[in-house]
């Protein structure tokens, strides 16, 4: 069995297990737009890109009411730090959609102004995250880069589902786009989970994922 199938496994047999849970707040908000007080959420990944080299990126997001704050590292390229501000829209009871436009810029390898918006739709047990921006690096030349996600949770604590990204980030071969299957597991304010992009092909992507809110 490959690394990728071994970690996708198991990170399913650990969510398989959790039988307590606390639904987090949507997309990389650290608390739903109507708490007042400052809320703070932690998200780490380790990338391991087939053939390629592993590496770490990180996001960290501070919300108070509908402003949002986010910070990422080893995000939009390896080596380059990014800074953004939004502000969060929500509409409806059952069907509920969020929106939260976001402006900021990247410095290190990638530097440049980038403009992005970040959603969610969720009825029911089922949601769908897209998080998207525009990058206008430094030498004139740009990049849009997405991650979407449809998830389905069966009960609380579990969440299925597939995923998507248009990234350049790992600059192997000619693919800029990746899907594949991912699941996650809530207890409390922490969520683990693991991703498998382009599952059994030559440039596959294993990714696991930690998130804490505080």
């Amino acid at each position: 069995m490959s690394r990728g199938a071994r970690f996708f496994v198991a990170a399913s047999a650990l969510a398989a297990a959790a039988a307590f849970a606390e639904e987090p707040p949507a997309g990389r908000r650290a608390a739903a737009p109507e708490k007042p007080e400052w809320e703070f959420a932690a998200t780490g990944y380790w990338n391991a890109p087939r053939g390629g080299d592993d590496y770490a990126s990180g996001i960290f997001a501070a919300d108070r009411g509908p402003l949002h704050l986010e910070a990422r590292a080893n995000y939009e390229a390896v080596h380059a730090q990014s800074a953004f501000v939004g502000w969060n829209f929500s509409w409806g009871k059952e069907l509920v959609v969020e929106a939260t436009p976001i402006v900021g810029g990247a410095t290190g390898a990638a530097r440049g102004p980038i403009v992005g918006l970040e959603a969610t739709v969720s009825y029911g047990k089922f949601d769908w995250y897209l998080e998207a921006e525009h990058v206008r690096d430094r030498a004139d030349s740009h990049f849009n880069y997405a991650w979407t996600e449809l998830g389905w949770r069966p009960v609380e604590c579990l969440r299925l589902g597939f995923a998507g990204q248009h990234t350049q980030v790992y600059g192997g071969g000619d693919r800029t786009t990746e899907r594949g299957p991912f699941v996650q597991f809530t207890y409390g304010k922490v969520t683990v989970g693991g991703y498998w992009f382009n599952p059994g092909a030559s440039d596959q992507v294993a990714v696991g994922m930690v998130a804490v809110g505080f």
